[in-house]
């Protein structure tokens, strides 16, 4: 008698490999709300008005941006205009995103390379702390 779905007629077959406790599923990130939260935030940004500050997506992936911010008038970086790559993660907003000037930029909080060194974007990030909505 053939054995199908683990039974072979009304008895159900072990076998050890089928007799070991497999392992919990791993968890899965809902992609689609992700994609969405960044879709809700890219109109967010579009509709802000802001005209300093500028952020799309790379071709056709809604997880890597580029962006740009302009320096404020009257400063000594008027006129200036940041280029920065963004990489946000599968579980975006409770991760941060990856941020990274790609323009030479002179701030304490910018490394050389344009890595951004701040613990509330690293260790200690919670989604009140988003990236394009936390005025």
């Amino acid at each position: 008698m053939a054995t199908v779905n683990g039974y072979q007629g009304n008895t159900q077959v072990t076998t050890p490999a089928a007799s070991k406790q497999s392992a919990p599923p791993s968890k899965t990130v809902d992609t689609q709300s992700v994609l969405k939260r960044l879709q809700s935030e890219l109109m967010a940004l579009m509709m802000g008005g802001d005209s300093g500050i500028s952020a799309f997506p790379e071709e056709d992936n809604i997880f890597c941006w580029k962006g740009t911010i302009t320096g404020s008038k009257d400063t000594v970086f008027e006129g200036t205009e940041y280029r920065l790559s963004l990489s946000f993660p599968n579980d975006y907003p409770f991760k941060p995103p990856k941020v990274k000037f790609e323009t030479g930029c002179f701030h304490p909080n910018v490394d050389v390379y344009g890595n951004i060194c701040l613990d509330i974007l690293q260790v200690i990030f919670q989604p009140p702390y988003l990236f394009l909505f936390s005025q």
